[in-house]
Order: C-alpha cells, then sequence, then structure tokens
C-alpha cells in the first residue's frame, strides 16, 4: 500500500516529462477528485494510505492526462462563476475569458434571456442563478450538449426557469417566445486555419462545430447579427464573446444590422474578448 505523497510526486512526474502544463496543478486535482475531497484539504490526506483500487484508479487518470484528455474530462466537472458544471467531450470546456460575458450582462437590466448555442448552459443558467426572477430559453444544435445543459439546468434546481431547445440559433425556438431583453452567445468563432495552431486538450477533446465555422470564423456572428433586432425587445441588448482578433469586424456587423451603442470590452487580460450592441427603443 502506498500513500497520496508518493504517488502525487510521482504523478507530477508523469505529467510534466510529458510537457503537461502546470502538471503539479493537475496531478494535485486528479488525486482530490479521486481522493473525494477538495483540493484545498489535499494536503491534509496526503500522509494517509492509498488502497490499490484507487491508486489504480488515479494512475489511469494520469495516463490520459498524459495523453492530453482535458483534467474537466477526467472529473466530469468545471468551475464557472462559482458554481460546478458537468461537462462532457460533447461540450465547450466553459473558461474563465466567458465570465466576462457573464459579468457584462449582469449589468444590464433584463427578466427574459435567450442564450444562442448554450453548450454546457453555463452562461444561461449562471445568468439565472445570478438574477432571481429572469426566465429564459438556451438553444442548441447539438442533442448531446443539450443533454449536458439538462443536467447542469437540473442540478442548479432551475428547471422551472430554463427552457432549452434543438435547432440552429433562432429556428430552435418556441414561436411566440420572445422578444427578449437580452440575447448572449459564445458561438464558434476560430477560422478554419487556426484550428491546427490549437492546444491538442481542445483540438482533440472538444466538439468541433462548437469551435469553428469551417470557414472565417464569423459565420456564426453574421447569423446572430441578423436575426437578433427581430428577436429583442426595445432597448433590448445582444452581448457576444469572440476571439481577441475580432472586435472591428463583429462591432461592424452589430451597426449594420442597427443596432446602437456598439462597444467591445476587454477580459482580464486585456484582450477584446465581448461585443455588445443596445437594439434602440422606439
Amino acid at each position: 500500500m502506498t500513500t497520496g505523497s508518493v504517488l502525487l510526486a510521482a504523478a507530477a512526474r508523469r505529467l510534466s516529462d510529458a510537457g503537461i502544463p502546470d502538471a503539479a496543478r493537475d496531478a494535485r486535482r486528479l488525486l482530490a477528485h479521486v481522493l473525494g475531497v477538495v483540493p484545498g484539504r489535499l494536503t491534509l490526506v496526503l500522509p494517509d494510505p492509498v488502497g490499490a483500487e484507487t491508486a489504480s484508479r488515479y494512475e489511469t487518470l494520469i495516463a490520459r492526462r498524459a495523453a492530453r484528455e482535458p483534467v474537466s474530462h477526467l472529473t466530469g466537472r468545471r468551475e464557472f462563476y462559482g458554481r460546478a458544471f458537468h461537462v462532457t467531450s460533447d461540450v465547450l470546456d466553459p473558461r474563465p475569458e466567458t465570465e466576462t460575458l457573464v459579468a457584462e450582462a449582469l449589468s444590464a437590466p433584463f427578466a427574459r434571456v435567450l442564450d444562442l448555442g448554450t453548450g454546457t448552459g453555463c452562461i444561461l443558467l449562471t445568468l439565472l442563478a445570478e438574477r432571481a426572477t429572469a426566465t429564459g430559453i438556451g438553444t442548441d444544435l447539438s442533442e448531446a450538449a443539450l443533454a449536458v445543459a439538462t443536467r447542469n439546468r437540473d442540478a442548479l434546481g432551475l428547471e422551472g426557469r430554463a427552457t432549452l431547445g434543438q435547432g440552429s440559433w433562432f429556428d430552435a425556438l418556441p414561436e411566440g417566445s420572445g422578444p427578449f431583453d437580452l440575447i448572449v452567445s459564445n458561438p464558434p468563432y476560430i477560422a478554419l486555419d487556426e484550428m491546427a495552431g490549437l492546444s491538442p486538450e481542445v483540438r482533440d477533446h472538444e466538439p468541433h462545430m462548437a469551435l469553428t465555422d469551417g470557414g472565417d470564423g464569423l459565420a456564426a456572428y453574421r447569423a446572430i447579427t441578423r436575426g437578433a433586432p427581430a428577436h429583442l425587445a426595445p432597448g433590448g441588448h445582444l452581448m457576444v464573446e469572440i476571439g481577441p482578433t475580432q472586435g472591428p469586424a463583429v462591432a461592424g456587423l452589430m451597426t449594420a444590422a442597427g443596432l446602437a451603442d456598439v462597444t467591445v470590452l476587454q477580459d482580464l487580460d486585456g484582450r477584446d474578448r465581448v461585443v455588445a450592441g443596445r437594439l434602440q427603443a422606439v
């Protein structure tokens, strides 16, 4: 029988040798997962003996991580805006950068929200959890992604306030479901010729339809900005996450669609991350 300390040291070396960024951090997160403790308490149990079955489970996870499988796929969860979300290979991993979109959305008044391409549901469900009287709809083309969003919705107790629909962008909406005070989206924005440069964790393990439009990375924004005015209430806002070089192009699409007060917002690293616009009140 071995101990947590011995397992952790060996795992950190293996991940480091495999070129994993933050190898020690990932080794700790995975050990905490198999031991069933929160990462902050791992140090307290490291001297304790670990049974053979648990050690084998840990070593299997470390081998998968060394092969560049994301930690979230190994643990089945990812933290986002202070809440845990279930994730699988059918959805994009919720990312800290997307919290910029959530924070900006929460700065605006809304009672009815639409999330286009909802994936895990992390944007829609966070907004509803933070705004207790709001209701909303999340749409996605992927049935598998909607299954993940449904699980997250139910885990957060938001069944009565969040509806999920399958289809392409606005086509998934039930008739008469609008208008919306807020439309949000983190659509596929990576250009096809940029895919090869992504990390293996993203390129090889996340759904390509959620990453790229197979073209210049702007197709989703064209569809969303074209359809948004017909689904926004007067004074309502459209807010979308973007890649760091897409601010001017997406802002131009919003302006061309007739939206006012179009603004490009930066994330905490100072990169363009969100474009927001407003439908003028009549």
